[in-house]
């Protein structure tokens, strides 16, 4: 019995001294986790890729940058082909691994992790894109649409449009033709227009396109038969590509085609060569940006070290830089969470989630960054999860984008009530109650 007992007391004493040395050893390695959700294959693999690698890029950055405070930046791709349970099924699988936040990078999946991410109490950001009424953070308080939503892009491209035609008030009997993708996403900007059309007496026509958008000749011979004044695009992948093949074929003017910010990417437009000349799409917050500081420091620190996630030459475009901007977003709020529980140490996914709603990215900070004329300043609150609603318009001159017009602003007082009515309503359905304002300060 008593040489039991030792024995046993021994294999205690072991098991203590590994569960120290292991629980050591974390302490120690402070790694905050960023789970990934990409798509490197399928439909969408052109444009999904080039985000991917910005997204990735920026994460290395950080690292080779000494970290976030001292904490070291680990991730993990999860590939999701653009498919909702795809997206579903990387979350599950990765959000018991210390998940800091998740970019979707889909409004489909952003719909359904909404549904999870309170209970798991893991943030979203879904910069430019998901539900445009989570921008009301008293109702979605896991959800970030930092950046803009689509009702705010639907706002700029008729502002921008109605001033091409002298004044808003121009726009009565004009046709205004959207073709979208047949999705949440494709779907999100209709209310907001459908709004504007009763305001300025503009004819809005809906034309759906299919996933993944390879086929549109019934959606172009309608809008040869119709003729509108614009056609906005609302597509993603092949789908744009294909638009611009269609109006090439059918005699549709290029430079009275608009796109949102998610049309507006040089995988685009290059297969289309001089025929996509004069097409026009959103810039969200940046456009192609070779130039600046940051891609400077990722070319020196990352591709520099033989450490890049993609082609040198890709660095600097749109999407590349659309996925460092995100990247880049997700550690701020980390860094601004350190401010308020403790500098250098592992952020929670709550404790995250209050950076990302307390955001105070001036322009002097941005500049710090390395994004001096990339983006604008961003700023959120308990109220606003968004933090930003400005966009321009670049446009294609047959070999680069360029910078068309100045920003615009999206017009608060047509979409904060809309926001408010759709959270009210979501609230109703899930039986949720606003914040309280001991809420917003936990």
């Amino acid at each position: 019995m008593k040489f039991k007992s030792i024995t046993t007391a021994a294999i205690l004493a072991a098991a203590g001294a590994a569960s120290l040395a292991t629980s050591t050893a974390f302490a120690q390695a402070k790694e905050q986790f960023f789970p990934v959700l990409v798509y490197r294959t399928g439909a969408y693999a052109p444009n999904g890729i080039p985000f991917a690698n910005g997204y990735v890029d920026y994460l290395k950055l950080i690292n080779a940058q000494g970290g976030i405070n001292g904490v070291k930046v680990t991730f993990e791709e999860c590939e999701t082909g653009y498919a909702t349970d795809k997206g579903v099924e990387c979350y599950e699988r990765l959000k018991g691994k210390g998940a800091t936040v998740f970019q979707p990078l889909s409004t489909g999946i952003t719909f359904a992790l909404t549904e999870k991410a309170p209970g798991d109490k893991i943030p979203l950001i879904t910069a430019g894109y998901g539900r445009s009424e989570s921008t009301d953070g008293n109702v979605f308080k896991w959800n970030f649409p930092l950046t803009g939503t689509y009702w705010d892009a639907a706002d700029i491209l008729v502002q921008h449009v109605g001033k091409k035609e002298g004044s808003l008030d121009k726009l009565k009997g004009k046709k205004i033709t959207l073709v979208y993708h047949d999705s949440p996403y494709g779907k999100e900007p209709i209310p907001l227009l459908q709004e504007r059309s009763k305001m300025h007496g503009f004819d809005l026509q809906l034309i759906p396109v299919t996933h993944p958008g390879v086929e549109q000749k019934a959606a172009w011979l309608q809008i040869r038969q119709n003729r509108p004044d614009y056609v906005f695009l609302w597509g993603w992948g092949v789908m744009n590509s294909t638009a611009l093949k269609e109006a090439v074929a059918t005699g549709y003017p290029r430079d009275k085609m608009y796109g949102v910010w998610w049309a507006g990417a040089e995988p685009d437009v290059k297969d289309v060569g001089d025929g996509a000349k004069g097409y026009n799409a959103l810039a969200l917050q940046h456009g192609a940006e070779p130039n600046s500081k940051i891609v400077k420091d990722v070319l020196a620190l990352v591709h520099g070290k033989g450490q890049g996630t993609g082609p040198k030459e890709e660095v600097g475009q749109v999407l590349y830089m659309r996925g460092l901007s995100a990247a880049m977003l997700s550690i701020e709020g980390v860094k601004r969470a350190q401010e308020r529980y403790g500098k250098g140490k592992v952020m929670t996914g709550e404790q995250a989630r209050w950076g990302y709603e307390n955001l105070a990215l001036d322009q002097k900070k941005l500049d710090a960054l390395g994004f001096a004329g990339v983006m604008r300043p961003i700023s959120t609150s308990c109220a606003d999860h968004r933090g930003a609603t400005w966009a321009r318009i670049h446009t294609w001159d047959g070999a680069k984008w360029n910078f068309t017009s100045d920003w615009y602003e999206s017009d608060a007082s047509i979409i904060k009530p809309m926001i408010k009515s759709a959270a009210d309503k979501y609230a109703a359905e899930k039986k949720l109650t606003r914040r309280t304002p001991e809420d917003c300060q936990s």
